[in-house]
């Protein structure tokens, strides 16, 4: 098989499990619902893993092919999954599966991944205390998956080198898809109707909700099961390249 037929294949692939998955996850199958709160987090191990296998074009056209499948099932907003989740989820796993090839020095961000997920915990406890937008049930779900991912870091890249690309490479794309994600949906609010009840000419803050919802919500998950199962793909086929761990 060539290289072209190959990304072709895992591609079509990746857009597939990824739609299975995540629509299985919207029903509760791979994560419980805990009252009206659903997790999105363990459906975006499937392209994530395709993208530090495969590349960043592998990862992420199968990512925003699955997305808008599972949308058109969940909730049929063609515009709304063209406008947001498609783009959010091509560049985070465009990212994710690219960074490994870049060389960047790990002590120079790891300050920058600490502080960003003590910003975003920062975000939660002010949305505690200075309204109640969120349920009891998802204030304890975010700051627990906030702490998880800080702790999880910190292992992940001082402790497990090897892995300290794919860290990165998740923090960064993760970062910046939950920011399309919550930009793209209260923007999308402005003009149009949200599907499945969710407003219409929603305040700003709602971006910042969704956004920090999105990525702890996706961050524990892909840092739990993203380096076991790489590991295994690795030492099943040796013909895959695995990228250096960054320079510490």
């Amino acid at each position: 098989m060539t290289l072209k037929s190959q990304q072709v294949v895992m591609t079509a692939l990746n857009a597939t499990l990824y739609a299975v998955f995540g629509y299985m996850t919207f029903l509760g199958i791979f994560a419980p619902i805990v009252g009206i709160v659903r997790f999105w987090g363990p459906a975006v191990v499937v392209p994530a893993i395709f993208a530090a296998l495969f590349g960043g074009m592998v990862g992420g056209v199968g990512a925003a092919i699955g997305i808008f499948i599972s949308d058109m099932i969940i909730h049929g907003n063609m515009l709304l999954s063209l406008a947001v989740g498609v783009p959010a989820n091509f560049v985070m796993f465009y990212i994710i599966g690219e960074f490994g090839r870049t060389r960047p020095k790990i002590s120079v961000v790891n300050m920058g991944l600490i502080a960003s997920c003590l910003i975003i915990l920062a975000m939660f406890i002010m949305r505690l205390f200075l309204s109640s937008e969120f349920t009891f049930e998802a204030i304890t779900i975010l700051i627990s998956f906030t702490l998880i991912s800080i702790i999880l870091v910190i292992v992940l890249v001082k402790f497990w080198a090897r892995w300290r690309w794919f860290t990165v490479a998740s923090i960064v794309g993760n970062a910046l898809g939950s920011a399309i994600v919550g930009v793209g949906v209260w923007l999308f609010s402005q003009f149009f109707i949200l599907p499945l009840n969710l407003g219409h000419k929603l305040s700003f803050t709602a971006a910042v909700i969704w956004f920090t919802w999105t990525f702890t919500n996706q961050m524990p998950f892909l840092l739990i099961f993203g380096p076991p199962i790489l590991k295994a793909c690795y030492r099943a086929f040796p013909s895959l390249i695995e990228p250096r761990s960054l320079d510490s």
